[in-house]
């Protein structure tokens, strides 16, 4: 994605003050987007100069991919100054996390495994999107698991540690968050909105091939105190090749809140969109949430990303937000997708469109950084 312009930031003063200069300035890119961005400027008003304050625009570009095989990615900014990021481990066998101070540094950060699957019985196999949450105080892992002995018997479980560093503390198995209904289930997540703390996860109907999403208030975070369907895959970029809805994640912003999910075979047509309902809805009111009727991100051939999914949200330094999902870097594919273990944990900056809707743009559409200038007129009164 291209900067088109960043126009003049004019800053009134009184007399010989120094101007406060802003930390951000509004740009405007391609698509009609409007976004700001960091400044470093050059110095203060000097008496040479005393009307113009120049800067370089900061544009935070990251590698694609950014971490390698870690599907569906999860990256959280903690209060402690710390990003934390868990991802699916390619052999499906434990939970990893790994933390540093800046996002650049997450790939070259220690991975460690804070939990291994049992050798039989529940949690013994297909350990799957685990989620890294902070909740009272304490630190929860939502994650996926299927049985020994029967490797679909996939349900969601929950981690619980109370040590202030996740990754050297002890971590404690709450058990099965336990659903309406006993099948196929994965994909939790958990948000708190208005004081109130929900669960949203994906689960087949009892001898049902389809993926459905649902939502509940929780009473804590392994319990919840509802159920509700949510969506069922009603679209062709849901349902032309697999009946899914999966990989929920909660973004909120513009007076609106949205949960972006995944639908479609875990191949390039896996794709993105999202549900959308006023921020004072009644979440457990499906006739509250509206539906993208087609898919907002999809497999780009121009940047050789395919089936990108099952995205989670966070910000970065400057408190933007960015989006993180797995993407492969090829098409065809080889056996059961699932287990061709190349999708890649990506990362890019979510824009707003101006009517007050997120921009997802394509997979790999980073900011060209081009050394930018920013100039500030001082208007003195």
């Amino acid at each position: 994605m291209k900067i088109k312009d960043v126009p003049i930031v004019e800053i009134e003063v009184i007399g010989d003050q120094q101007p406060a200069l802003p930390t951000s300035v509004k740009v405007n890119l391609e698509n009609d987007l409007v976004a700001s961005f960091p400044v470093a400027w050059d110095n203060q008003v000097s008496a040479s100069n005393p009307d113009i304050v120049s800067g370089e625009l900061i544009v935070d570009a990251y590698p694609t991919p950014f971490i390698e095989q870690r599907a569906d990615p999860y990256l959280l900014k903690h209060e402690d100054g710390f990003y934390y990021f868990t991802g699916s481990y390619p052999l499906y066998d434990r939970i990893v996390l790994r933390r540093a101070r800046e996002i650049k540094d997450l790939p070259n950060a220690e991975e460690i495994v804070i939990w291994e699957k049992h050798e039989a019985g529940v949690m013994s196999a297909h350990i799957w999107a685990p989620e890294i949450h902070y909740i009272n105080g304490k630190w929860y892992i939502h994650f996926a698991a299927g049985e020994h002995d029967d490797v679909w018997a996939i349900r969601p479980y929950v981690l619980e540690c109370d040590s202030a560093n996740p990754l050297t503390g002890e971590w404690r198995e709450k058990g099965q968050i336990n659903t309406n209904f006993q099948s196929f289930s994965l994909d939790a997540t958990t948000f708190e909105h208005q004081q109130k703390r929900y669960l949203v996860w994906a689960q087949k109907v009892e001898n049902d091939t389809i993926s459905n999403l649902y939502i509940g208030e929780m009473e804590n975070p392994w319990t919840i105190k509802n159920q509700v369907l949510l969506s069922t895959p009603e679209y062709a970029w849901e349902n032309s090749v697999l009946a899914v809805n999966e990989g929920a994640s909660f973004l909120k912003g513009n007076g609106k809140v949205f949960i972006v999910f995944s639908g479609n075979a875990t191949d390039h047509n896996y794709a993105m969109g999202y549900l959308e309902a006023d921020e004072d809805a009644d979440l457990l009111d499906p006739s509250a949430w509206t539906k993208t009727t087609e898919p907002i991100f999809i497999t780009s051939e121009q940047t050789s990303l395919y089936g990108p999914g099952h995205n989670s949200f966070s910000v970065d330094e400057h408190g933007e937000t960015i989006i993180i999902y797995h993407a492969r870097p090829y098409k065809e594919i080889q056996g059961n997708s699932l287990y061709d273990h190349n999708r890649h944990a990506c990362i890019q900056r979510l824009f707003w469109n101006y009517d007050g809707s997120p921009y997802f743009g394509q997979p790999g559409d980073q900011v060209e950084s081009t050394k930018q200038r920013v100039k500030a007129r001082v208007i003195r009164k």
